[in-house]
């Protein structure tokens, strides 16, 4: 079966064009998503992922409608393979059904293997030259006057009981990771159960459950923080203010044999509970990059690789 997937970035553009060609291509069923490049929250794509099986067909427009960088485009690939499902592009050189369509695909992963390492080799030898200067990098201490006054106000929210976890993070735009973080901080103890009256239906909303019921997995989350262009500066704060204010309350261990790679224990009830958590911290990671003019390039997978966001 052939899929046909689209993109646009804003709702303003139009995917008349992209649809046209997929549809005289012979695609019998399409998947559309409204979202920037940089952006890793696609529904729509992560639907055909989960449908495609055995001796399908993904077709695209071009290569940069499906990944966020060329990465992400060969880690797309690498999925689709292990499959057994096929991409064609209709504009570009790229079909992997056939055996040259390979081998050019193979070439893209060649150079986007040699770009990470160009790039890990500049990184190792900034750092080796800060040091030598006496710069020591980490984490800051503490958090920032902004950040302690949505601690303080997270802890009142909290202690009330008026209002649900996550109801607290729509009225303070964090997320369930920054609140519990902001929340231990300030030595509130998590979990603990308070009686006041409430009806059933609220209950349901605001009840928090215990740690012992919820269960946990551990993901891979690849993290690049990159500025907007050359005559900005901030993807380092950028890196540091993601690393304190969103990635901390997982657990977060950075990965010893690979650059931008880090560990994360994510506690979670269900499969969807477990989307929302994953897409909101890419959000808020993306949110933190965007305030220093800058983005990010990133992606999750489970330690055995079964599922990827």
């Amino acid at each position: 079966m052939k899929y046909g997937y689209a993109r646009v970035s804003t709702k303003d553009q139009n995917l008349d064009l992209q649809m046209d060609a997929l549809k005289k291509s012979g695609c019998e069923k399409y998947f559309m998503d409204v979202a920037s490049g940089a952006k890793a929250d696609r529904p729509e794509l992560q639907k055909m992922l989960n449908e495609v099986r055995k001796d399908d067909v993904v077709v695209i427009w071009k290569l940069d409608r499906l990944g966020r960088s060329l990465k992400h485009l060969v880690e797309l690939v690498e999925t689709l393979s292990t499959k057994s499902v096929g991409l064609k592009s209709l504009n570009d050189p790229v079909d992997t059904t056939t055996p040259q369509g390979k081998l050019t695909f193979n070439i893209f992963a060649s150079l986007a293997e040699f770009e990470r390492d160009i790039i890990s080799e500049r990184t190792k030898a900034g750092l080796n030259a800060a040091r030598a200067r006496g710069r020591k990098g980490g984490r800051p201490k503490g958090l920032s006057k902004e950040a302690q006054s949505k601690a303080c106000a997270a802890e009142t929210l909290y202690n009330e009981r008026k209002l649900s976890v996550q109801q607290i993070c729509e009225q303070l735009n964090i997320s369930k990771a920054t609140i519990y973080s902001y929340l231990r901080y300030r030595g509130v103890q998590i979990g603990e159960e308070k009686s006041f009256k409430r009806t059933k239906e609220k209950d349901d909303i605001a009840r928090e459950k215990t740690p012992k019921e919820q269960k946990t997995i551990e993901v891979v989350l690849w993290l690049r923080v990159e500025n907007n262009n050359k005559f900005v500066r901030g993807k380092t704060k950028s890196t540091q203010d993601i690393e304190d204010y969103v990635l901390s309350g997982f657990d977060m261990k950075k990965s010893k044999n690979k650059n931008w790679e880090y560990i994360l224990t994510i506690p979670y009830e269900n499969d969807e509970d477990l989307d929302e958590t994953i897409y909101r911290i890419l959000r808020d990671a993306d949110s933190h990059a965007d305030m220093r003019n800058g983005f990010i390039e990133a992606d999750v997978r489970t330690l055995d690789g079964n599922r990827s966001w």
